[in-house]
């Protein structure tokens, strides 16, 4: 490796031209210390994204998987950047750990079937009450539509909330038939097939479309939780409520995002 490729760290790196920091990535092998040292630099977005996560999974779950999980998916977005598609390191490196993790639950297959189940029909109700309301519907609605009083529904939502605080990452049509979720639509190759990223996109578009449609409040919360990396009880303290009652607002922000994108109109953009 050149000295000029050891001398560039990746915080300069960052700030210099697409075809100089494109030149430093390149310098990074298997197993060299140009690696090693991006590994380390980043280790403790590993224990970001991890925390994140482990605060809405059960505490039998072993953190140590999880932070195992996170550090090959570093290690991925180490040896797959190409920093020539405009994306800043952190923000793919995020997403290649956080979808690391999120196989690794899967394959654990750490949420009962039942509270699976519980989540699928609340989110088909709440689709037939926007179908014919065409709007979504509050939560005293939902909770009329399910023949439930509104503390019981809210119960519920707190019940099947493991079933979908990952939604927004696997939103697909298969999730339950173990299709690719979004974070591994990421290619590994520099160019990526023109099909993919323009569907990627609209579905995209969608997403934020359907999030500007939601309720203030879930709007918020989305933003805080997903955008700004804030956690459910710093966001519960910003807007003087429970974490419960975050956690509440969440999963039915969630659900309705989920119901939208597997409703048979939008079928045939993820086919």
């Amino acid at each position: 490796m050149s000295s000029s490729a050891e001398t560039v760290s990746p915080s300069v790196g960052n700030s210099r031209r697409p075809e100089e920091l494109a030149h430093y990535y390149e310098q990074i092998t298997p197993g060299s210390q140009a690696e090693e040292d991006l590994v380390q630099r980043y280790l403790p977005l590993v224990k970001t994204v991890v925390a994140r996560l482990a605060m809405t999974l059960p505490r039998h779950l072993d953190a140590e998987d999880m932070y195992s999980a996170g550090l090959i998916g570093l290690l991925n977005a180490v040896r797959n950047f190409d920093p020539r598609c405009g994306t800043a390191f952190a923000s793919y490196a995020r997403v290649r750990i956080r979808g690391a993790v999120l196989d690794e639950l899967r394959r654990l297959d750490w949420v009962p079937r039942s509270v699976h189940s519980k989540a699928r029909q609340v989110q088909a109700v709440l689709h037939k009450l926007e179908q014919v309301n065409g709007e979504v519907p509050s939560e005293p609605e939902m909770a009329k539509a399910l023949n439930l009083s509104l503390s019981e529904y809210e119960e519920l939502l707190l019940e099947i909330r493991p079933a979908t605080f990952i939604c927004l990452d696997a939103v697909g049509r298969g999730e339950e038939q173990g299709e690719d979720s979004r974070h591994e639509s990421i290619p590994d190759e520099s160019q990526e097939d023109p099909a993919e990223t323009a569907t990627r996109h609209e579905i995209t578009q969608i997403i934020i479309d359907r999030i500007e449609r939601l309720p203030e409040v879930q709007r918020k919360v989305l933003a805080l939780y997903y955008f700004e990396d804030m956690r459910l009880r710093e966001i519960a303290e910003a807007f003087g409520v429970t974490e419960a009652r975050i956690s509440q607002i969440h999963a039915q922000a969630i659900l309705s995002i989920r119901a939208y994108l597997q409703s048979p109109e939008l079928q045939n953009l993820n086919s």
